[in-house]
This record gives structure tokens, C-alpha cells and sequence, in this order.
């Protein structure tokens, strides 16, 4: 099952390389295209890791168990 962040990762270097290669297809040279798809990449990494932060589920349920008492 291919979860948000296996797309994520795909998509980085799909940016990259796709954008730059669009934008030099219409005319646009490789020295702005280049940093054109390097915000793209960075700005889908951003979203990746502020606005939908990866959270582990796990944290939470351990916090609501009690203690484990050795004696």
C-alpha cells in the first residue's frame, strides 16, 4: 500500500527533473529552470514535513498505558 509519504518521495525528484525539462522544452533557460523545479521539490518536502507532519501513532497509545512496575 503506498502511503502520503512513498508519494512524497517519488514526487521530489519528479519536480525536479519534469519542471526543469518542461520549462527548458518551452524556451526557458537551464539556469532558471533549474531553480524553478528546485522550489517546486522544496516546497512539496515543506508541506511534507510542516503542514502534514508525520506523526507517529504509536506515541500516544504508549503515553496512555500505565508504567510497567519491575517489583
Amino acid at each position: 500500500m503506498t502511503g502520503y509519504y512513498d508519494v512524497v518521495l517519488g514526487l521530489i525528484p519528479v519536480a525536479l527533473l519534469g519542471i526543469t525539462a518542461a520549462l527548458m522544452f518551452v524556451g526557458i533557460s537551464l539556469t532558471t529552470a533549474v531553480p524553478i523545479g528546485s522550489f517546486v521539490a522544496m516546497a512539496i518536502i515543506g508541506h511534507a514535513m510542516f503542514v502534514n507532519t508525520p506523526a507517529d501513532g504509536s506515541d500516544e497509545a504508549q503515553s496512555a498505558r500505565p508504567p510497567i512496575n519491575a517489583d
